[in-house]
């Protein structure tokens, strides 16, 4: 596809100042800056500080992005960025900075789903997506099912959850445990060294015949056991308290999924989001697809968290379709609902 388009990527949604460049399917930078060491004492993202950061971040990331690909800022044909969902200042500086660039180069702007652009990504790795295809995306501030017939313009919503996320849970539960925000990480590794059975911790929502989350009893039933077994004297094994915790969630996550597959017939699974990068979630997810006979879909790890690739892959999916380019007045929608891909 040396011909497509390069579209730059940009994205802000939280805590990352991401930018990424692809022609059409091809990547050829994702630069990442991180304002995550700046919000770990707070145990988790203050707004007002992450906005701040992107601002002081958001030149030089793009600079460097130019610079990865061996590019300039003449050879770019669009602009893609989120705009929303996520937290509104974040997204401002983000939906602010495209206009920019995106005016001063004279070249087409597209404000696009921060979550359609989770599923977009794969492309970059896998190629394009089977259509439809089931998505289920993990991160700190969703938990979502989606049935996407075409990422670019048809994404239903079939599931979401109706409390916690569940990254968020992962940094709460983190954070009773004495580890480090983002808790995700964490978790993941001190579960290695634990045992998923060891502790029978509760599956909320798993056979209510809906296809939506709620991790939030889960949370609290582990913060009570914890408190439990300290105010009984009693050691907390965190390695088992991790794996258990962990292993409720992705059982969950992979049941639900393969729950939309079956009543959608659907044989093609996509599963993005921070929270993919799990390697439990990532192994069951594959074991159940395998059992059932659904093709299984899950970008590096790199790839599933917040970044500007995604961004721009998505951005480039609207161009090749024809899509009409956003207006240079869009606002950023911190509550954007997915079924609007593209504003």
């Amino acid at each position: 596809m040396t011909d497509a388009p390069l579209v730059l990527g940009i994205e802000t949604s939280c805590d990352e100042t991401g930018i990424g460049i692809v022609r059409g399917h091809t990547l050829l930078a994702n630069t990442i800056a991180s304002s995550m060491e700046e919000h770990a004492r707070f145990g988790g993202v203050v707004p007002e500080v992450a906005s701040r950061a992107h601002l002081e971040a958001m030149t030089p990331t793009v600079e460097a992005a130019l610079a990865d690909a061996g590019l300039k800022f003449s050879d770019i044909d669009a602009i893609a960025v989120t705009a929303g969902p996520g937290l509104a200042g974040a997204l401002l500086v983000g939906v602010a900075a495209a206009k920019s660039y995106a005016l001063g180069l004279g070249v087409p702007l597209y404000g696009v789903n921060h979550l359609a652009a989770h599923v977009a990504v794969d492309q970059l790795e896998h190629g394009p997506l089977p259509k439809p295809c089931i998505a289920m995306l993990v991160s700190g501030g969703h938990s979502s099912l989606l049935l996407v017939p075409d990422v670019a313009d048809d994404v239903i919503s079939l599931g979401s959850t109706v409390d916690d996320a569940a990254g968020e849970a992962f940094d709460k539960v983190a954070r009773v445990l004495g580890l480090p925000f983002p808790g995700g990480p964490h978790i993941d590794r001190a579960a290695r060294d634990g045992s998923g059975t060891a502790i029978a911790f509760p599956r909320g929502k798993i056979d209510d015949g809906t296809l939506d989350f709620s991790f939030s009893g889960l949370k609290t039933a582990v913060a009570r056991w914890v408190e439990a077994r300290e105010a009984s004297g009693q050691s907390v094994h965190v390695p088992d308290v991790a794996a258990s915790f962990q292993e409720a969630v992705v059982d969950v996550l992979t049941r639900k999924a393969l729950q939309a597959c079956r009543k959608y017939d659907v044989h093609d699974l996509l599963i993005g989001g921070g929270v993919a990068a799990n390697s439990r979630l990532r192994a069951l997810a594959q074991e159940r697809c395998d059992a059932a006979g659904v093709r299984l879909r899950v970008p590096r790890p790199g790839l599933c968290t917040d970044n500007g690739a995604m961004v721009a892959a998505l951005g480039s999916d609207l161009v090749a379709a024809g899509v009409t380019p956003s207006s240079l007045q869009i606002p950023a929608d911190s509550s954007l609902p997915i079924t609007t891909v593209h504003v």
